[in-house]
C-alpha cells in the first residue's frame, strides 16, 4: 500500500522531500500499474469539481449551459445523493459559503439539521444517566436530526439562482430512472458495513439484494429517488417537507425497530435555512474564510493559521519535521478552544470574535515557541476576548469521516464551497423514498454537564449540533483565490489547514496541496497517513514527544485556485472524483 501511495503521489507532481524519494525511488513497476494520473485540471471559464464524476459532468453541463455556480451546486447535490448515497443527500444537511461576484460580498448558508422539538438534553443517555455507546445511538431513528439540504438548495436558488429549478432537478432523475453502474468505492464500503445496513428492511432490499452487496459494475436503479426528486421538482421545498415525502420520513424515523426516534412533522415544517456572516482569519496576505458556529471549521482552520503566521513556514518545506511539530500543536491548540467553546451560537454565548482575533492567536502562538511537542498540561483552553462572561465544561463528542465536498467557479467568478453530509457513512442506516437518512443528532455531546458545568454542544430542542466541516474562500485583494474544503469528520479542519499551507506557504500547486501526504494531530496523537511518504517523519516526531499513529486517512479535498491565467483545479486521489472546466 506504502508504494502505491507514492507512486499515486508522484503521478500528481507532488515534489516529495528527500526522505521520501528513498520510498518513491524503490516503487517497484508493477506496483506502480493502474495508478490513475491526477493532474491538476485548468480552465478559463468555469470548473467544478466533485467526489463523483457523474456529479462533476451534472455541474460541467448546467454550466456550459449558461447557468451560475448556485445552478450547478443543485444538480451536483442531487446527483451526489444518488451515486454516493453514504456521504451525502437530501436526507442531510449542509453548510455553503458563497462568493457573489456582481456584489463583491462573501455569504454563508447553514444546512445543517436541527434536533427535533421534542429532544431533551438527555436523549442519548440509558436510564442510569449515562452515555449511550455510540453505535447504539447511531443506527435507527433516535440519531435522524431534521435534514436541510433540500430547503438549502430551493431557497438559494429562488434567490441567487438563474436556471430554472426543475431543468437542474432533471439529471438526478433521468440517471436514477435509468441507473448507474455501482464504483468500486461504493461496493466497498457496503461490504464493510453489511450488516448495520442489514437491519432495516428497505435498507437492506437496496444495498444488499438477496443478502450480498452490489457488485461493482452493478446498475442500479433508484426509481423511489426518482419519484422522491420528481416531487421536489414539481413542488420545490414543499415537495419534500410534506406530503407524502414527509409523511414516509417522520413514520420511518418513528417507527424504527429497536431505536425510534422523535423527528415530527412539526420539525419538518418549521426547518429554516439560516443566512450567516463569514469567519474570516488574517493568513500573511490572505482572509481565510467559512462557515462560522454551529460549525466549528472556519474557526478552528483559522485558529491554525492565525498561530502560525507567528512563524516562517514559506522557509520550511513538508519534509521538515519543526513545520510539522508547529501545525501539530497549532491544531492541538485550537482543537482545546473548540471543545471548550465551540456550538451554535444561537443557543450558546460564543466568543467568535476573540477566538480569531489576531492578538489572541499571538499570544496562542507563544506556546509554539520551543522545539518540543507541547505536554498534555499546556494543551488546555485559552481565553479568548468575550463579549460577557460564560463558564463552559469540555466536549467529548464524536464525529466521524464521512461526508462528500465540492467547489464551484462560473463564467462570471461567483465561487460555492459546499460541504454536505448525512454524517456517518450511510448515516442512521435508514431508508425510504429512496435515500438515507441522517443520524446528525449523534454530533451532539451525550453528556449534558461535567462536574456540574455544562457542555455547550449538549442537546437541546431546535437546536444544531457542531459541526466541523470547513468549506473554505482563501480571498486576496478582496477577491476570491482558493475554494477548497473536504469530508473527514474532525479531521476535516487538519486536511484544509494543511492543504492552504501547502499552497499559501510552499508553493505546491492545488492538486499537489491535495495529493500530499496527510499528518493530522487534534487531541495529541499525530496521525500519519498509512503507505505515504508521511511514514518517515514518524521518527522525528516521535524524538519531539508525540505519540504516533500511523492510519488510513481518507480525505476528499476538491479545490478551486483562481488565478489571473484561469482556473486551477484539484481532486483528492484517495477518492473517485473528477474536475471538470471549460
Amino acid at each position: 500500500m506504502k508504494k502505491l501511495w507514492v507512486s499515486a503521489l508522484l503521478a500528481a507532481g507532488l515534489a516529495l522531500p528527500a526522505q521520501a524519494q528513498e520510498a518513491a525511488d524503490s516503487v517497484a513497476p508493477e506496483m506502480a500499474s493502474g495508478i490513475s494520473d491526477k493532474q491538476m485540471v485548468t480552465a478559463q471559464k468555469f470548473m467544478v469539481v466533485a467526489a463523483n464524476p457523474h456529479a462533476s459532468q451534472a455541474g460541467f453541463d448546467v454550466l456550459k449551459a449558461g447557468g451560475n455556480a448556485i445552478d450547478a451546486m443543485v444538480a451536483v447535490q442531487l446527483m451526489l445523493g444518488l451515486v454516493e448515497p453514504q456521504s451525502s443527500g437530501i436526507g442531510g444537511g449542509a453548510f455553503l459559503v458563497y462568493y457573489d461576484a456582481e456584489t463583491g460580498k462573501l455569504t454563508t448558508f447553514d444546512g445543517r439539521e436541527t434536533a427535533p422539538a421534542s429532544a431533551t438534553p438527555e436523549l442519548f443517555q440509558n436510564e442510569n444517566g449515562e452515555p449511550l455507546k455510540f453505535y447504539d445511538a447511531v443506527v435507527g431513528g433516535l440519531s435522524v436530526g431534521t435534514p436541510g439540504t433540500v430547503k438549502l438548495l430551493y431557497d438559494t436558488h429562488a434567490k441567487l439562482g438563474s436556471l430554472p429549478w426543475a431543468d437542474l432537478v432533471g439529471p438526478a432523475i433521468k440517471l436514477a430512472t435509468d441507473g448507474f453502474e455501482v464504483s468500486p468505492r461504493l461496493n466497498a464500503l457496503i461490504t464493510k458495513d453489511q450488516e448495520r445496513l442489514s437491519r432495516f428492511e428497505t435498507t437492506k432490499n437496496y444495498f444488499l439484494p438477496d443478502g450480498k452487496p452490489l457488485p461493482v459494475g452493478h446498475l442500479l436503479k433508484n426509481p423511489e429517488y426518482a419519484a422522491t426528486l420528481t416531487a421536489i421538482s414539481k413542488d420545490g421545498a414543499d415537495g419534500f417537507y410534506s406530503g407524502a415525502v414527509a409523511k414516509a420520513i417522520v413514520e420511518t424515523v418513528q417507527s424504527a425497530k429497536g431505536n425510534p426516534g422523535k423527528l415530527a412533522h412539526e420539525d419538518l415544517a418549521n426547518y429554516k435555512i439560516k443566512e450567516r456572516a463569514a469567519v474570516c482569519a488574517e493568513y500573511r496576505a490572505y482572509e481565510v474564510c467559512g462557515m462560522g458556529p454551529p460549525s466549528s471549521g472556519a474557526l478552528t482552520v483559522g485558529q491554525i493559521l492565525g498561530q502560525l503566521n507567528s512563524y516562517d513556514l514559506p522557509s520550511m518545506n513538508s519534509g521538515d519535521p519543526n513545520a510539522w511539530r508547529l501545525i501539530g500543536d497549532a491544531s492541538r491548540l485550537a482543537f482545546a478552544d473548540r471543545g471548550r467553546y465551540m456550538a451554535d451560537s444561537d443557543y450558546v454565548p460564543m466568543p467568535t470574535k476573540g477566538l480569531v482575533a489576531p492578538a489572541y492567536l499571538k499570544e496562542r502562538a507563544e506556546l509554539l515557541s520551543g522545539d518540543k511537542a507541547l505536554s498534555k498540561e499546556q494543551v488546555v483552553p485559552g481565553n479568548p476576548t468575550w463579549d460577557h462572561a460564560m463558564l463552559l465544561a469540555d466536549d467529548e463528542s464524536i464525529e466521524l469521516p464521512s461526508t462528500s465536498h465540492f467547489s464551484i467557479v462560473d463564467a462570471n467568478g461567483n465561487a460555492v464551497s459546499m460541504t454536505t453530509t448525512i454524517e456517518n457513512g450511510f448515516g442512521s442506516r435508514l431508508m425510504t423514498n429512496g435515500f438515507l437518512l441522517n443520524n446528525e443528532l449523534t454530533d451532539f455531546s451525550f453528556r449534558t454537564h461535567r462536574d456540574g458545568v455544562p457542555i455547550a454542544n449538549r442537546v437541546e430542542p431546535g437546536k444544531r449540533p457542531r459541526s466541523s466541516m470547513a468549506p473554505t474562500i482563501v480571498m486576496k485583494d478582496d477577491k476570491p483565490f482558493v475554494v477548497v474544503g473536504s469530508p473527514g469528520g474532525s479531521r476535516i479542519i487538519g486536511y484544509v489547514a494543511t492543504t492552504l499551507v501547502a499552497n499559501l506557504d510552499w508553493g505546491m500547486n492545488i492538486q499537489e496541496a491535495i495529493s500530499m501526504p496527510h499528518l493530522v494531530n487534534r487531541f495529541g496523537t499525530y496521525d500519519l497517513e498509512k503507505g505515504t511518504a508521511a511514514e518517515k517523519l514518524q521518527p522525528a516526531l516521535d524524538a519531539m514527544g508525540y505519540k504516533t499513529n500511523v492510519r488510513d486517512l481518507n480525505s476528499g479535498l476538491h479545490g478551486i485556485v483562481i488565478t489571473a491565467d484561469g482556473l486551477q483545479g484539484g481532486v483528492d486521489p484517495r477518492r473517485e472524483g473528477l474536475a471538470l472546466g471549460e
